[in-house]
């Protein structure tokens, strides 16, 4: 069955603790639609207590069990709902995949007095001063908690770096003493190892220790099935191929994982799976851009270009597609929303082609209230099409920069699939394309776009239509023998779920 990751959160979610329960409640349904992976926010306490997203790093043994930063729950719910929702979704068949934040610390409990060297925040390899007294917030006791899974105390040995110092109010980024920025990570402002708060220092042989007995208690903790790790790019590449060879080697488990390495250069993804051996897959972000620009453009994007040095070309087995995310959603400091009314061609960009494993975004398929945007009403549709049309070998029409296509096959183990789909970013057009010679004489029918039926030719070919601005995807018109074999199907899943 062809794949789908569900990122089940958005930035702007009320911090009314129901998440957990919504996600169980929700685990049947999304199944249904073909979703095979849901990726959760971060579940454990932020800096924000109870209203925070998850980003903001307090404690990472504490997943909503203990009175810490002004409440036992997270913003999602408590330990008990999370646990839940989580087995929930494994029962059903979808793998569960834990948002993990392992860059920085914030909401120290205490300062500490160390000696620290300013430095230049845009160019982190100039020191701005001599080395001088600090007060920073570096120690961790989780005084809620105690020593409840570890003893382990966080101090300034564990951190590189911190944005304030209490003895200097006119710097604002500072190298704590004894330390050095990891060599490993992306070189943006000279090195990008800072990113936020109490920068950890992953080098450390003590700090490298808990962090690897952690990841270890977590997965038993939650019996997860791997990780989305957050913001690659500012953590020391070795460690991080280090962390999951230790994971996999102790947990005997495969330990899927995605990183976000948020880049539009192709080079520095491809550098930086190198850097890793490989050890996991990246979000397409350079396409993820394609898809931005192509909806502002007004039609000047030339469509011929949406696949121009994007992961998927380059390495599809390791791209993670998606079309936004909570970072790019409006009012966020990554804000790069896709427009509204190219979402459905780039949702089946992703969803309908052989290459890249999709992630679909929760405010795209259920909306967000807070900011007044709605669900993209194709997105449904789409993934039902993924999960019973889009199989075969795949043929591309990228060969007009205003109107492009592709068609896909279909497999004989798949009866009723195969599609074809085109899409525009201005005028509408048609176009001749070839889904295979076995469609000979067959009707393919327009089930988005609402474009007249297709007779497929003695050659195998068709010409397909689409409206202006829009995008249209056509599938074999259905025989009973193939309804009845889909009703079985669905009957299938549908009484397997009900079992839970």
């Amino acid at each position: 069955m062809n794949g789908i990751m569900l990122q089940t959160f958005e930035w702007d979610m009320p911090a009314d603790g129901t998440l957990w329960k919504n996600v169980r409640n929700s685990a049947r349904k999304w199944a249904m639609l073909g979703v095979t992976a849901a990726w959760l926010p971060p579940a454990y306490k932020g800096s924000a207590g109870g209203c925070d997203v998850g980003y903001g790093v307090y404690d990472l043994y504490d997943l909503g069990e203990f009175d810490q930063k002004g409440s036992v729950r997270t913003k999602y719910g408590t330990v008990r709902e999370y646990l839940a929702a989580v087995r929930r979704l494994r029962l059903v068949g979808i793998q569960t995949l834990g948002d993990v934040v392992l860059n920085h610390r914030l909401g120290a409990d205490a300062t500490e007095d160390v000696r620290v060297t300013p430095v230049n925040p845009d160019n982190r390899l100039e020191m701005q001063g001599e080395p001088e007294d600090g007060s920073v917030y570096t120690r961790f006791t989780f005084p809620g908690r105690g020593k409840r899974y570890s003893a382990f105390t966080w101090d300034h040995t564990c951190f590189t770096s911190v944005d304030w110092n209490g003895r200097d109010p006119d710097h604002h980024l500072f190298l704590l003493e004894g330390k050095g920025f990891a060599p490993d990570v992306d070189r943006e402002h000279g090195n990008f190892d800072y990113l936020m708060g109490a920068d950890v220092d992953v080098q450390a042989p003590h700090v490298r220790e808990e962090l690897f007995r952690w990841g270890q208690w977590y997965l038993r903790r939650t019996g997860l099935d791997g990780f989305r790790l957050d913001a690659v790019k500012h953590i020391s590449a070795g460690f991080y191929r280090d962390f999951l060879a230790d994971l996999r080697a102790k947990t005997g488990r495969e330990v899927y994982a995605v990183g976000e390495y948020w880049s539009q250069d192709l080079q520095a993804l491809l550098s930086y799976l190198s850097q890793v051996q490989e050890s996991m897959n990246l979000f397409d972000t350079p396409l993820h851009f394609h898809f931005y620009s192509a909806s502002h453009s007004s039609g000047a994007y030339d469509l011929r270009d949406l696949f121009s040095n994007t992961l998927v070309s380059a390495r599809p087995t390791k791209a993670v597609t998606f079309v936004d995310n909570h970072d790019t959603q409006p009012g966020q400091s990554l804000e790069s929303w896709v427009d509204g009314w190219f979402k459905a061609s780039a949702y089946s960009i992703i969803l309908l082609r052989e290459q890249g494993y999709p992630c679909v975004f929760w405010g795209d398929l259920h909306g967000i209230p807070e900011k007044g945007i709605g669900a993209v009403s194709e997105l449904p549709l789409l993934m039902h099409l993924r999960l019973y049309a889009a199989y075969g070998p795949e043929r591309d029409y990228f060969d007009d920069p205003n109107v492009v296509g592709f068609v896909r096959e279909g497999d004989s183990s798949v009866p009723g699939s195969g599609l074809a789909c085109l899409i525009t970013d201005e005028k509408g057009g048609t176009k001749r394309m070839e889904v295979g010679r076995r469609f000979a004489g067959t009707t393919f029918v327009c089930v988005l776009g609402g474009e007249k039926p297709v007779r497929i030719d003695a050659d195998g070919f068709g010409t397909f239509s689409v409206k202006g601005g829009r995008c249209s995807v056509y599938v074999p018109r259905l025989t009973l023998p193939v309804l009845l074999y889909r009703l079985r199907a669905q009957l299938l899943r549908f009484l397997h779920l009900r079992l839970f």
